[in-house]
């Protein structure tokens, strides 16, 4: 028995109520959580198992489920399918109505549009008519100057003027503005009157000329400056002792500096009043010398180019080309023409999709149905005769470039990627002739039979090429041209008499001053020195548009990588409108200048601004390739538009094969002011068809379905009439002949559906 004591029995009572509280406190707590968290998670080895009976039960519910979902799946595909196939088969159906129709109405349209490109005969004619009138004025203005493509009179010209001798610098300067009229006319002729206009006797005649005058040119001025330094010293300079000449025409620059006194501390020569002179080594700085730069704004020096010499050879060639260009074309058009509508289709642009495999694949016509529409293949044959003539100025692929590329040495000049600017400098270095000497009231001169001699540097003997480094190379700095546009830094290059072509060996430590046009380089021999530049700088073109500005006249707008070009065209000539560099506005000598189409491109091309490729152009830049059918009949079509509607670049144009050309289209009949953000369609036009594209310029993917409720035709011409105002087809009904082949000569030499 236990005795607890009263002290002690509260002690057990205090420490039994704490253990209470606590216990309460901890069940509570456990509850709580249990609410928050749940009953704890019994352990695996206690969870019920699910029976066999179940787990069937269950993999019955599940396979009835998945059969269901298929099933759904299966009616829904089925229905899909069958939705698709009635919209393919609506939308054959009105693509076959769409074809028939324009099948019914194509020889009316065919006709209609031979009728509108009448003016490009008439242009022909006119044009032949104004050459035949300027030889009719030639001969009444009896003024002594001959017709340089009579060759009587050219042939007696040049004979009378051999016979001239003791002319002056200045007389022959002025001489010289007749001569160059004369070559510059001889080169028009070449090139504006057509090919089947020319014999191969008057090309060979005329280039001849040409060529006779630019030698005798080049002589007559040889013997000026011989006739100038016999009286060198009668003018010396007071200071220096020498003589120093300097004349300046608008064709022809001359610095002439004769070493009377041969102080070897004078190397350092500047003409007065420029920048332009030479550093001499000592050797030459003591010797009797002459130099001279004859600067000719002009270049005589490279071979003509404007016809082949292997004339029929390059015209066999050519056809052959487009020959093979146009094949493809036909296959198009028969493919388009002569689908039958049996043929099952996928999709309503299978039809599309297939034109771009035709390259790839041959595809079989049958040669009883080409036959059907007379009027089709007679067109079709004019357009290819035509295609041919007009692809040999303008589309042509020149005879095997490639194997010319190859022939090139590691420093020559390829003249079909690079052109000459700012015309020729021709340095010498001559012996100075014997001075004239007063004598009693005369004045006596030793007259060399040779004439001048030219001063070899570094001299050719053994003997004297010992000496090395007595012959330095020549410090030279020239001026360019102020209405030369250099896009890169120009390159230098000298004149191999002996291989006839341009080379860059020779020349070294080139600077530039762009700011002071100057240049400066070291030169190890003397001879006829040219700055070239790149032909392609400006291609391809970032964008262009056309848009009319008035009756028979439009403004196009070519945007390269460094310039902005506008060209305005009206009746028979074309003019430099504006010019931007760098988004500066740049002024031209050329601005405001109206000249023919011909005469206005050549313009271009000497001042740096080429935007015409060449034949072979396509070698040297990245181009979107079109056959040159399709392109030809686009241009002519659109020119023929271009009174009453604005064209511009599409980014689609890149994306569609090469039988087919996409751009923008929108009606303008605002007069002087291009309509700002003007509300554009897309075209697309092949061989065969022009339609309205359902994309517009700011889709997402390419597509060449036709736009709803619209219809596609044999031209552009008709059809654009589905959506133009009356007031714009009579403009364009009574535009001017000789304004529409304008355009469709700058539209042809620019190649803006290929070049851009």
């Amino acid at each position: 028995m236990i005795i607890i004591t009263p002290p002690a029995f509260e002690r057990h009572i205090k420490h039994f109520l704490q253990y209470s509280c606590v216990t309460a406190t901890v069940e509570a707590s456990t509850r709580e959580r249990e609410e928050v968290e749940g009953p704890k998670a019994k352990k695996p080895g206690k969870k019920n198992k699910i029976t066999k009976a179940e787990r069937l039960r269950m993999q019955q519910e599940e396979e009835e489920r998945r059969r269901k979902e298929e099933e759904e799946l299966r009616v829904k595909c089925e229905r899909e399918e069958m939705e698709k196939l009635e919209i393919q088969r609506i939308e054959k159906e009105k693509w076959q109505k769409l074809e028939e129709k324009d099948l019914g109405r194509r020889k009316e349209e065919l006709e209609e549009l031979a009728l509108l490109e009448m003016v490009f005969p008439e242009a022909a004619k006119i044009k032949e008519n104004i050459r035949l009138l300027s030889q009719w004025n030639h001969y009444l203005q009896c003024d002594g100057s001959p017709d340089p493509s009579i060759a009587q009179e050219i042939n007696t010209f040049i004979s009378l003027w051999k016979e001239e001798t003791n002319e002056t610098f200045e007389e022959v300067i002025q001489k010289s503005k007749l001569v160059l009229h004369l070559i510059e006319k001889l080169k028009y002729v070449l090139l504006d009157t057509p090919q089947y206009d020319l014999q191969n006797e008057n090309i060979i005649q005329y280039q001849g000329s040409i060529l006779e005058l630019q030698e005798l040119l080049h002589f007559k001025f040889n013997i000026a400056t011989e006739i100038l330094l016999r009286h060198a010293s009668t003018l010396a300079d007071l200071d220096s002792g020498n003589m120093e000449k300097v004349i300046q025409d608008e064709n022809i620059t001359l610095y002439l500096w004769a070493n009377l006194k041969k102080n070897p501390r004078y190397k350092n020569i500047r003409f007065s009043g420029t920048e332009i002179g030479f550093e001499i080594p000592r050797i030459l700085a003591a010797s009797d010398i002459a130099l001279r730069i004859l600067h000719t704004h002009y270049d005589h020096m490279t071979p003509l180019r404007l016809v082949a010499a292997s004339l029929q050879e390059d015209s066999c060639a050519e056809t052959q080309l487009v020959k093979d260009e146009v094949k493809t074309v036909e296959e198009v058009v028969s493919r388009e023409l002569l689908e039958e509508p049996s043929q099952p289709e996928e999709e309503a642009n299978s039809v599309h999709e297939e034109e771009t495999e035709v390259e790839e694949q041959e595809v079989e016509v049958p040669q009883s149905s080409v036959q059907e529409d007379p009027e089709v293949k007679k067109y079709e044959l004019e357009m290819n005769l035509l295609s041919d003539r007009i692809s040999a100025a303008h589309l042509s692929l020149v005879e095997n470039v490639q194997e010319k590329l190859c022939e090139f040495d590691d420093n020559e000049v390829d003249s079909c990627q690079f052109a000459t600017l700012g015309g020729v400098y021709h340095l010498d270095i001559f012996e100075l002739p014997p001075q004239c000497k007063p004598m009693k009231g005369w004045i006596i001169v030793e007259i060399l039979k040779e004439g001048l001699h030219k001063y070899t540097y570094p001299p050719e003997t053994a003997e004297d090429l010992e000496a090395e480094n007595a012959f330095p190379p020549i410090e030279v700095t020239l001026q360019v041209h102020d209405n030369v546009l250099f896009f890169e830094e120009p390159m230098v290059a000298r004149w191999d008499a002996e291989g006839k072509h341009w080379k860059t060996d020779g020349i070294s430590n080139v600077t530039y001053k762009a700011k002071e046009r100057l240049l400066t380089f070291s030169l190890e021999t003397f001879g006829p020195l040219t700055l070239i530049q790149d032909n392609h700088v400006n291609m391809p073109y970032q964008s262009w548009e056309l848009t009319p500005l008035d009756i028979n006249k439009v403004l196009l707008t070519v945007t390269t990588v460094f310039a902005e070009i506008q060209i305005q065209i009206k009746e028979n000539v074309c003019m430099l409108a504006s010019l931007k560099l760098n988004n500066q506005e740049t002024v031209s000598i050329l601005e405001g200048k109206w000249m023919t189409p011909i005469s206005f491109i050549n313009a271009l091309k000497e001042i740096g601004l080429n935007i015409f490729p060449s034949g072979h152009s396509h070698f040297y830049v990245v181009i979107n390739y079109k056959v040159a059918l399709v392109e030809m009949k686009a241009y002519r079509q659109m020119a023929l538009l271009s009174p009453s509607f604005a064209f511009g670049w599409s980014r689609w144009n890149l994306q569609c094969d090469s039988t087919r050309v996409v751009f923008k289209m929108s009606e303008h009949l605002a007069k002087e002011e291009p309509i700002q953000n003007p509300d554009s369609t897309l075209l697309m036009f092949s061989a065969a068809r022009a339609q309205r594209l359902k994309i517009n310029e700011y889709s997402e993917v390419f597509s060449d379905s036709i736009k709803e409720e619209t219809e596609f035709h044999s031209t552009l011409y008709h059809m654009v009439k589905d959506f133009a105002s009356q007031a714009a087809m009579e403009k364009i009904r009574s535009s001017n002949c000789q304004f529409i082949d304008s355009v469709c000569h700058m539209l042809l030499s620019t190649r803006l559906l290929s070049y851009s």
